[in-house]
């Protein structure tokens, strides 16, 4: 059987240092992606997402060992979060936030597979409304990246030394705040989360 390590194939993309931002250039994956809007913290649509979208792709992985013997590791869960006007996007009004959350999903699978998988979980889902899922390629291009370890509510100072970074750089901000979670956030206690703070800057 085939085994390609994700992980460690773009290691730079998916690791990070809390102690100094980076510029990297991040080339188009390919996702499965659930929009949604309102707070994670307390959105019942979030949390049948992030479920969602594990459910999918650990089915998708399973079916590729035995289609095509090759297995991969599932990839992290990852958001992007953002306002109409990111002016006013604080962790003060999550209400209004807007949400999109992601994992990444490899080149080798095949479109009609992930199609397929997709179905498959639905037609066994137990929720009333399942979620719109897509796969879709995105593409950053150039950005900023730092690890932040601890709860989610502290990120505060971090997400600003990144924006200082990205702007001692001769940068500007673009595009939407991006977060990748290593490990599962729903098993981890708050102060030993590692989260990826990733910024579009041009």
């Amino acid at each position: 059987m085939k085994k390609h390590d994700l992980r460690k194939e773009y290691k730079n993309l998916y690791s990070a240092s809390a102690k100094k931002p980076v510029l990297l250039d991040v080339p188009p994956f390919n996702f499965l992606m659930i929009d949604g809007t309102g707070d994670p913290n307390t959105s019942q649509a979030f949390k049948q997402a992030v479920g969602t979208l594990y459910s999918i792709s650990y089915t998708l992985k399973f079916a590729c060992k035995k289609e095509m013997e090759v297995d991969y590791p599932v990839m992290a869960l990852e958001g992007l979060w953002w306002m109409d006007d990111m002016r006013e996007f604080s962790l003060d009004r999550q209400g209004d936030w807007k949400w999109t959350v992601m994992i990444m999903q490899p080149e080798f699978v095949p479109k009609l597979m992930v199609l397929k998988t997709i179905k498959q979980v639905r037609k066994k889902s137990e929720m009333k409304d399942f979620p719109k899922v897509r796969l879709e390629r995105f593409k950053e291009g150039r950005c900023a990246q730092i690890l932040h370890v601890g709860p989610y509510s502290t990120e505060g100072p971090t997400i600003a030394r990144l924006h200082e970074f990205i702007a001692a750089a001769g940068c500007q901000l673009r595009g939407k705040h991006h977060e990748i979670y290593l490990g599962d956030p729903r098993r981890s206690a708050p102060e030993k989360l590692r989260t990826i703070l990733r910024q579009p800057a041009a």
